[in-house]
Formats: C-alpha cells, structure tokens, sequence
C-alpha cells in the first residue's frame, strides 16, 4: 500500500533522512508529504519510530474533484466497508490548495455523506450510529485533485504522552526533534539547552541519542480500532526496545524559572529519561563547560510581546558572549528574530528557515566540529 508521512515546512529532508534510516529509499517528496509503498508493519514502524512527523496515513484513492458532485461520485466509489464497521465513528479532516473547492466545512460534510452512501450499500440501513471504534479519514485537495487518505496515528504524532503540561510557548516535540538531528547529536558530545523551558529539546535529545521510540509510550488509532493487528503493533514495540542503547549520556538543562524546571522534571520523568538530563536552575550567563565541542541548542525569547524586545535583545547580546567564552561549541539557536546575527555578534555558518507553529523561525547555526 501507498503510505504517506507528513511534517511542516523546512523540515522534509530531516523526515527524509529519518525513513531511509528505517530502511526506506523509493521516497517522492511533495508539498510537506513523503510518499513511500510499505506493508501494515511498515505503518507501524513509522507511527513508532518517526520523530519529526506530523502524521501518518495509508492513501486509498486519488481522482479529479472541480465540483462537488465529483467530490462526492468520487469519494462513494471507494469500497469503506472494507474499513469501517457498521457502528464506526467517521471522522473526515480536509486540507485545500490551489482549488476550486476550497471551503473545509463543505469538502468534510460532502466527504462524509458519500462515505455513508458508500457503506449503506454493504450494511443495508439508513443510518449509523456510530458508537464503536473510530476511523479518521483526511480529503486532501491540491490543484483540484482529491487525494482520501486513512490516518493511522489519530491523535498528531508529535504528541509522545510524556508532555502532560507544558510552558507559556512550548516548542512542538517534532520540531524540537529535527533540530536536534541537524545539529548530528548521537550522545558522544557534550549537550545543554540554557533556556529548556519545560524541557522538549532535552528529553527530545536524550531519546535520540538513546534511541527510544518516540512513540512507545503512547497508543495509535490503527492499534484501538483494529486496523492493524495487534500482533504486529506489539511486535514493532518489542523491535524498538530491543534497538534503545545503553549510551551513559548527560545532557545539561536549565532555566532562570524555578517553577517550570519542576515541570521539565516531571515531563523527563514521564519519558523516562529523566536519569540522562541533569536540570539546574541558572542564569544562562552563568553557564560554563570545561568540555570541549558541546552543543548549545536553544529556543530563547523571542520578544513578541510589548515591553521585551529591549530586554530580548540583550539576552542576544548576552549569548553572543557566551559563545566567545565557549569557542569550540556548536550553538544553534531558534528565533524570530530577523537581526539575531546583529545581536549576537557574528554571522551564522548556516541558517534554516522553520515555522514553530505558525511563526516564521530561523535556525542560526555556528558549527564547531571536532577535528578528525
């Protein structure tokens, strides 16, 4: 079957990487989406394993939609029966681009008549109840072709289960997670984010360099509903255990907020990680590391609000020190911001535009490798 893994802009060729580490290489890449054939067990593997995408589905059909009685005729054709049991819950998303058909509440509300049509033909009754198990379907329109689409995670895949409460602005774990693969974390370094809020990136970097699945600790809506089997969900757990090293590794956390570093322990404890990360709270002018070629990855104010960007500002500055007292360290530093590299007192080596949530980002990049 077609599957297909989607994740925010800026952010593809990291989940591309991430599937041809899993063993994926036929991989077609389109607006946000990767598109690669797998099995049922693959469905799983990705739901699992996939750190920096959004969701997963299975692609059950694509046609021509300029109206919607094509939408419609279209979306009956396709044999639900197949899928949905006769008291299933039928939950329809929809996206739109560049279409003719572009309002989301018509293309749901059409998408899930024809859907009851489709099954009134297999369960021959006029209405459903729809009081059992759930099926979440997505209709995707993209230059007036409507792509159905089956979500397998229900619930978005960057919820991991261990986030039960978070800070004022909390980095989404997918995008904590991508950039934690760009820096090329894998444990062997030394590792500290200054401004860890509620703790994302840290727990996010020690189950990287760990190698725990990020979606161990959680169910899926494929597993609950029955479309994959449970044999083969339990099966990809055991695999993912069976892969979690036995690095000792200690990432460095803090933050000036007393209260919130109570709540990043809690979350660490959760994720079960929280015997690799050592929180602290402190001024991060204050921090200071005998090691050499750390990483500093960190997602510090930005100064959206009236009254800070004075203060945000320095704290800028103030990193920009900081780095001049850490010179073989890597920082990689996610804002807003558009003078950063003013601020801070030098010119990124790279610089990756990236969205955390709807806010336009960029990621400055200031690169110190060890020498080979």
């Amino acid at each position: 079957m077609k599957l297909i893994a989607t994740t925010t802009f800026g952010i593809e060729k990291v989940l591309k990487n991430e599937l041809k580490g899993l063993g994926y290489n036929d991989l077609k890449v389109l607006d946000g989406r990767i598109y690669f054939d797998g099995e049922e067990k693959d469905a799983a593997k990705c739901c699992l394993n996939l750190r920096t995408a959004d969701r997963m589905f299975i692609k059950l059909k694509e046609f021509k939609a300029e109206s919607f009685e094509e939408l419609f005729q279209g979306v009956k054709e396709f044999p639900f029966e197949d899928i949905i049991s006769i008291d299933g819950q039928i939950i329809v998303n929809a996206k739109s681009k560049k279409s003719k058909l572009f309002s989301i509440s018509d293309i749901q509300s059409i998408s899930k008549k024809a859907i009851i049509e489709s099954l009134k033909k297999k369960y021959k009754v006029d209405w459903f109840k729809e009081t059992g198990p759930a099926y979440r379907f997505e209709v995707n329109l993209n230059n007036d072709t409507a792509e159905i689409n089956l979500d397998l995670p229900g619930e978005a895949l960057h919820k991991r289960g261990y986030r039960e409460r978070a800070g004022e602005a909390p980095l989404k774990e997918t995008l904590a997670a991508a950039i934690v693969l760009l820096t090329g974390y894998n444990g062997d370094r030394a590792f500290s984010d200054p401004f860890c809020g509620s703790g994302t990136i840290p727990i996010e970097a020690a189950m990287i360099a760990k190698n725990i699945p990020p979606g161990l600790n959680r169910s899926f809506l494929a597993e609950t509903n029955g479309l994959i089997r449970k044999d083969i969900w339990d099966a990809e757990r055991e695999i993912g255990k069976s892969l979690i090293n036995d690095k000792d590794i200690k990432i460095l956390a803090s933050d000036i907020d007393g209260n919130i570093l109570k709540t990043a322990r809690e979350n660490a404890s959760i994720a079960k990680v929280d015997d690799y990360i050592s929180f602290q709270k402190l001024d991060f002018k204050e921090f200071s590391s005998r090691k050499k070629y750390g990483i500093m990855v960190s997602n510090p104010p930005y100064g959206e609000r009236i009254g800070e960007k004075a203060e945000v500002q320095e704290i800028y500055k103030d990193l920009g020190k900081l780095y001049k007292n850490l010179p073989e360290w890597s920082f990689y530093i996610l804002t807003s911001n558009l003078i950063f590299e003013k601020l801070f007192g030098k010119k990124a080596d790279k610089n990756r535009k990236l969205y955390n949530g709807s806010m336009l980002c960029y990621l400055y990049q200031y690169i110190n490798n060890p020498k080979e």
